[in-house]
């Protein structure tokens, strides 16, 4: 029977990154997943030349020059930059809040104007105090743009309403008093040409993966086939859900081929009032410019509307709720996981932690510096 240093449970960016490593460090790594396909929630699919995600709109975007230049080792990144679009109720707003937003809302053209204009809205509300969501949002931005383009698209995406959702939510709300279009502050942004699962296939490139192998069916055998595992799955999962189940925000999509070029003009278009049941629609094609992989026009278009959910026990677990009853039920989860000295719990799911992709990446990075060198 073959041994290997590291199983690693789990082929999304953590588990990958993790397999990447050991491997170019001279380690034999054996990677398994319980679905189908590799790069977990990042996985792209093909449909007539345009990369389909799967599980929701993923984009590139960091500030950390290591973790870019990592990434830049297995695809080329095309310069795509996040700019949705809100819709209210058919009228079209920028987002983030930047002078286009303002200039629609109010019609005014200069900075000091729409300062001014943000500053009498939030003294008319008077709110010091914010007891909840709504009175937090309006005490940073007005009335209107919450009204227009917060309330509605929060309600839909957290299924209660904005009085009943804690001030913290919205810690800060970024209003910008200049033209610039990038949701993202980064100083690297893009999109994978080709796709995520490329991308991810590349970091695997050389490194035995088993697919469909569910590994808390059947984790004695996986466990005596290496020295250590990853694990990269659910941490209440793994223990059986002793303590319960940790809880998640989920979102499914309903997602359609069209047979014409152009259905929205944009990548991500959110509808930010109540009556629209989706929270957005994501055109994927966008995502590289309307172009396949070799730069020609693409005929047909692929949408996804976006529906928040509540999950239960089951669904695909997205989004961690870091409120305070969750974050102590995993407090006790992680107490129990340092006790499993073969096993390093890592990721999104290991960690019941929201992460960028380029969070992931960086802290399997440094896991793998952490173990190797012990």
């Amino acid at each position: 029977m073959t041994k290997y240093n590291y199983l690693i449970v789990g082929a999304g960016l953590y588990g990958a990154a993790f397999a990447q490593q050991a491997r170019e460090a001279g380690k034999s790594v054996l990677v398994i997943d319980k679905r189908p396909q590799i790069a977990g929630n990042v996985y792209t699919r093909d449909v007539e030349g345009i990369h389909v995600h799967q599980y929701g709109a993923h984009i590139f975007h960091t500030n950390n020059k290591e973790v870019w230049d990592y990434v830049n080792r297995f695809a080329t990144f095309n310069r795509f930059t996040n700019s949705p679009v809100a819709n209210y109720h058919g009228e079209l707003f920028s987002l983030p809040f930047n002078m286009y937003t303002f200039n629609k809302m109010w019609g005014v053209v200069t900075p000091e104007e729409a300062a001014a204009k943000i500053e009498e809205q939030k003294r008319q509300a008077g709110i010091t105090n914010p007891r909840n969501l709504e009175e937090q949002a309006i005490s940073l931005v007005g009335t209107d743009i919450y009204e227009k383009l917060i309330k509605g698209y929060t309600e839909k995406q957290w299924g209660r309403p904005c009085t009943e959702l804690p001030a913290f939510i919205i810690k800060r709300l970024p209003v910008r008093l200049t033209f610039d279009n990038n949701y993202f502050n980064a100083l690297y942004q893009g999109i994978p040409v080709g796709g995520y699962t490329r991308l991810v296939a590349n970091m695997l490139e050389g490194i035995e993966v088993r697919l469909n192998e569910d590994y808390l069916e059947n984790k004695e055998k996986w466990d005596a086939l290496a020295d250590k595992v990853v694990y990269t799955g659910p941490i209440d999962a793994y223990f059986h859900y002793e303590y319960g189940p940790l809880e998640y925000r989920s979102v499914r999509f309903e997602t359609e081929l069209l047979d014409k070029p152009n259905y929205q003009g944009v990548a991500a278009m959110n509808y930010t009032d109540q009556e629209t049941p989706w929270t957005r629609i994501i055109e994927h094609k966008w995502f590289q410019f309307g172009k396949d992989d070799n730069g020609n026009d693409l005929p047909k278009t692929v949408i996804s509307r976006e529906y928040s959910s509540e999950w239960k026990v089951g669904d695909e677990p997205y989004y961690p709720v870091n409120d305070e009853r969750n974050s102590s039920l995993y407090q006790r989860y992680k107490d129990r996981a340092a006790d499993e000295k073969k096993v390093l719990f890592g990721g999104r799911l290991g960690e019941y932690k929201y992460y960028d992709m380029d969070a992931v990446l960086g802290v399997a990075l440094a896991a793998f510096k952490t173990v190797s060198s012990h």
